[in-house]
């Protein structure tokens, strides 16, 4: 897939873990609501069935959300996800991009709320709700 280009305005994104490694190479652009952040499904995304896993879409929707979430502070505060709800009303495809935006609901001293949609080649594909624990510099919890 490295052939395909990417959308334009997307470049690395700037932020990364083994985990992330694994799944990637992902992508981010940023705009008026924040930041967009996209994957290719490539074969080893795939499920028996020959489409996008779901708990690869969990995953990218969790990202999105959470890092949305983050970036809405100067600096960006530090989280950890709570609850995580997602509704597929799609497949996704080998070689489609997909993409998420999340739209913060609320960003409290303790807990953050956020929403976000995950687009296909411009058809929703997924719907997913987070609720995020606010953590101290160290890790714990700041309540």
């Amino acid at each position: 897939m490295a052939d395909v280009p990417l959308p334009d305005g997307y470049e690395p994104l700037f932020r990364s873990s083994p985990f992330l490694e694994a799944i990637g190479p992902l992508f981010m652009k940023r705009g008026p609501n924040g930041l967009t952040i996209g994957l290719r499904i490539e074969e080893r995304h795939t499920n028996m069935s020959g489409t996008a896993h779901g708990g690869l879409l969990s995953t990218l929707a969790d990202l999105v959300l959470g890092l949305g979430t983050a970036l809405t502070r100067d600096p960006p505060i530090h989280l950890a996800t709570a609850s995580l709800k997602t509704d597929f009303f799609g497949v996704v495809n080998v070689g489609q991009w997909v993409e998420g935006t999340a739209d913060v609901l609320r960003v409290g001293s303790g807990m953050c709320f956020a929403t976000c949609e995950l687009v296909a080649d411009g058809r929703r594909v997924c719907h997913a709700s987070g609720i995020f624990r606010v953590l101290d510099r160290g890790g714990g919890s700041k309540d």
